[in-house]
C-alpha cells in the first residue's frame, strides 16, 4: 500500500509517501500507525501522539478503528491543514 505524508507529519518522517507492506495482524489505521512508528525516529516523533493525526483510507476520512484491509493508499495529516 502507498501512506501519504501532509504537513508536519510529513516534515517529522521526512517523506511524502512510501510504499509498505504491513504485516497481517496490522487492520486497522490505529494498528498502521503503530507499526509504522516503529520504521524510523521520525515516524516514532510524527506518531508519538496519535491524537493529533488524521487519516485517509482510499481517499476518505477514517476513525483508528477503520479497516485498512485490501487499502491501497492511506494518508496521514493533521487535523487543520493550511492553504
Amino acid at each position: 500500500m502507498t501512506v501519504l505524508y501532509f504537513s508536519w507529519v510529513k516534515e517529522k518522517i521526512g517523506l511524502s509517501e512510501e510504499t509498505v507492506t504491513p504485516p497481517a495482524d496490522v487492520q486497522t489505521v490505529a494498528a498502521l500507525m503503530a507499526w509504522l512508528a516503529g520504521r524510523s525516529a521520525g515516524h516514532a516523533a510524527a506518531f508519538a501522539d496519535t491524537r493529533t493525526i488524521k487519516a485517509a483510507v482510499d481517499q476518505v476520512h477514517a476513525p483508528p478503528t477503520a479497516s485498512i484491509a485490501d487499502a491501497r493508499e492511506v494518508a496521514f495529516f493533521p487535523p487543520v491543514t493550511g492553504g
